[in-house]
């Protein structure tokens, strides 16, 4: 299967032979669902905080935050094309649908509007009202879209403009800078920030954010620290094709193809970051709404402030060896009852050395918070007590690709969910001895999804490696936080642009 050219390819992109080999045998198997055994829900596995806590929380946050490193990841590497799907279907038929009804409405709100008023002067001599009343509503949308107007079409998100204000408009990215400002910034006023990027837009984000750095710096009284990465070659998959053979292009190379978002558990890893915030590029609101947002962030780092370092202090007791049963009693309590591990009743039959080295092992990983809002149609993963093939029970953040439809009792569970996971995370990524942990230890590889595609009019089957926050950080410490669906305002299309949080 694998040729000496092969080999070569391997090489260029740091793939070892073996991994191709478990990637192919895992497409041929297919996806392998997972076990639901109930979803998530207020009161089992899910706090809801009432405000005296958020206060409290609000309060260890800014009184612990000068004794830790903060850091704000933001995947941003994908175009938003996805974003204009229903205008370039309109820019192609001229087609007009509810969706260009309401775009061509509200096209004076749009923050881009002064911006694409300039470019149909300059492409068609002409400002967009008198356009649209001669009925050239394609050419405008050509020029929103395409590479000689504003080329909307392929930018990444952090790279539109999203949010009108009175004397200006921002950009996503700059949102991004804002709210690191107000929770991600150290005692030293350094707000550190890190961007996943495209290879081809890497360069266009490094001169966005030399244009905005000093004015944000000088606004915000801090020294912004911002890095870039790009997803790694070496995490990209391989197909097969409809005899289970390896999916070759036309000159005979393996085809490749990007993992998902999964893969960035390596960009991750790299950082070797103390405390992380993980928030997708579109799922910001302009400042003067941010306020919640920017609380409910607090909030949930000041609870992982807390619970790791009850946690360190248990380990550091573990470590010892020398734990009177009433201490072990109490760190088996404070496990179930506040860190969500599932501890089966055998454990209780183990000797105390048994013990020690069984909650050493359960209590030494890496920790999130993560915020889930209440569950209101919106398409993406949730929280459920999941079943792994050890029989392990925990907590998990699970898409709907990965249950099986088909099985009525899992199909209930699935149905029963209550809450949505709006990417809200807050991580700890360093052990009780300040050493970083090797993250990629904690992926369960089995979680990864095989869909069927095409390339070049052949049918393949593709693998999606498990996604970041789902099967890449499957054997972590999980709680989960109820927050306020004002928390979570993506931009899925750009008439979300429209709605009242964004405007």
């Amino acid at each position: 299967m694998i040729t000496e050219k092969d080999i070569q390819q391997l090489s260029e992109r740091n793939i070892a032979e073996n991994q191709v080999l478990n990637q192919v045998a895992q497409l041929k198997r297919g996806t392998k669902f997972v076990q639901l055994m109930r979803p998530a829900t207020i009161g089992d596995g899910i706090e809801r905080i009432d405000e005296e806590r958020k206060n409290m929380l609000n309060a260890i946050f800014e009184a612990d935050k000068e004794f830790y490193q903060f850091t704000k990841f933001v995947p941003a590497s994908g175009a938003a094309s996805r974003m204009f799907k229903d205008l370039f279907a309109f820019a192609d038929s001229g087609e007009e649908t509810k969706f260009t009804d309401i775009f061509f409405a509200h096209i004076h709100s749009f923050a881009f509007f002064d911006d694409l008023n300039e470019a149909t002067k300059r492409i068609y001599g002409s400002d967009i009202d008198t356009m649209l009343q001669q009925g050239r509503k394609v050419e405008v949308v050509k020029a929103l879209l395409l590479d000689d107007g504003l080329a909307y079409g392929k930018l990444p998100k952090a790279l539109l403009k999203f949010h009108h204000y009175p004397t200006f408009n921002r950009l996503a990215l700059e949102e991004h800078l804002v709210e690191a400002a107000h929770y991600a910034t150290d005692n030293e006023g350094v707000a550190k920030l890190h961007f996943t990027v495209s290879p081809e837009h890497e360069a266009h984000f490094k001169a966005a954010i030399d244009a905005l750095k000093d004015d944000y710096e000088k606004q915000y009284g801090v020294r912004y620290d911002i890095t870039f990465s790009c997803q790694k070659p070496s995490t990209d998959t391989v197909a097969i094709d409809k005899e289970g053979n390896l999916f070759r292009e036309a000159d005979g190379r393996i085809l490749f193809r990007p993992g998902g978002h999964g893969a960035l558990i390596e960009n991750l890893n790299d950082l070797g970051e103390e405390i992380v915030f993980i928030k997708n590029i579109d799922n910001i609101v302009p400042e003067t709404k941010a306020e919640t947002t920017i609380i409910y962030k607090k909030v949930l780092a000041g609870l992982l402030l807390h619970l790791q370092q009850r946690t360190f202090d248990y380990l550091e007791m573990l470590d010892e060896g020398a734990v009177t049963d009433e201490e072990l009693d109490e760190i088996i309590s404070f496990a179930k009852d506040e860190l969500m591990i599932d501890i089966p009743d055998f454990v209780k039959g183990y000797t105390n050395i048994e013990k020690v080295d069984y909650l050493y092992n359960k209590l030494n990983r890496p920790m999130r918070v993560c915020g889930m809002v209440k569950n209101e149609g919106e398409p993406g993963g949730g929280p459920f007590w999941v079943k792994n093939d050890d029989d392990e029970v925990s907590l998990q953040i699970i898409e709907s690709s990965q249950i099986n439809h088909g099985d009525a009792k899992q199909e209930a569970i699935f149905k029963a969910s209550t809450h949505f996971n709006p990417v809200d995370l807050v991580c700890g990524c360093w052990n009780y001895r300040g050493e970083t942990f090797n993250l990629t230890d904690y992926v369960d590889a089995n979680t990864g999804f095989v869909s069927n595609k095409s390339k070049d009019g052949r049918e393949l089957k593709a693998l999606e490696l498990p996604g970041l926050w789902n099967g890449a950080m499957a054997d972590w410490i999980t709680i989960f936080v109820e927050v306020p669906i004002e928390t979570f305002n993506p931009v899925k299309t750009v008439n979300d642009l429209l709605k009242p949080m964004h405007c």
